[in-house]
C-alpha cells in the first residue's frame, strides 16, 4: 500500500483519544526517540555500586577500567598526588581536570559529574 495516509484524530466522547500517523513517520520518531536516549549518560552497574559505596567516580571509574592512579594519572597528564586528591575529593574539580580524565578513560566529562 503506497497511497499516502493522512494523520487521523479518533475521538472518543468528544475527545481526543488516539492519534494514527503514516507508518514511515512513526518509524521516523522511533528513531528520533532512541537516538535521544543513547545520548544519555549512562555508568555500568560497577560504577553504580562503588560510589554507592561512597568512591568517587574519578575513582569508580578508574577502578572499573582496571587502571592504577599511576597509569591514570600519566595518561591524563596530572600527577599521581593530584588524582589521588581529586579522587579523595579533598580538592574541587575543575573542569579543565576532568576533561582530561574522560578523555584519558575514553568517557564523556559528564559520567564524571553526574
Amino acid at each position: 500500500m503506497s497511497a499516502r495516509t493522512e494523520h487521523q484524530i479518533i475521538m472518543q466522547n468528544g475527545v481526543p483519544a488516539f492519534a494514527v500517523i503514516p507508518w514511515n513517520e512513526y518509524q521516523k520518531m522511533i528513531r528520533k526517540q532512541a537516538e535521544e536516549a543513547e545520548k544519555d549518560v549512562w555508568f555500568p552497574n560497577d560504577v553504580v555500586k562503588a560510589t554507592s559505596r561512597g568512591d568517587s567516580l574519578i575513582k569508580a571509574w578508574r577502578e572499573h577500567f582496571g587502571l592504577s592512579q599511576a597509569e591514570l594519572a600519566a595518561k591524563a597528564g596530572m600527577s599521581e598526588p593530584v588524582l589521588a586528591e581529586l579522587e579523595s575529593n579533598a580538592v574541587a574539580s575543575k573542569k579543565a581536570d576532568l576533561a582530561k580524565l574522560a578523555q584519558a578513560m575514553g568517557i564523556d566529562r559528564k559520567q564524571l559529574t553526574d
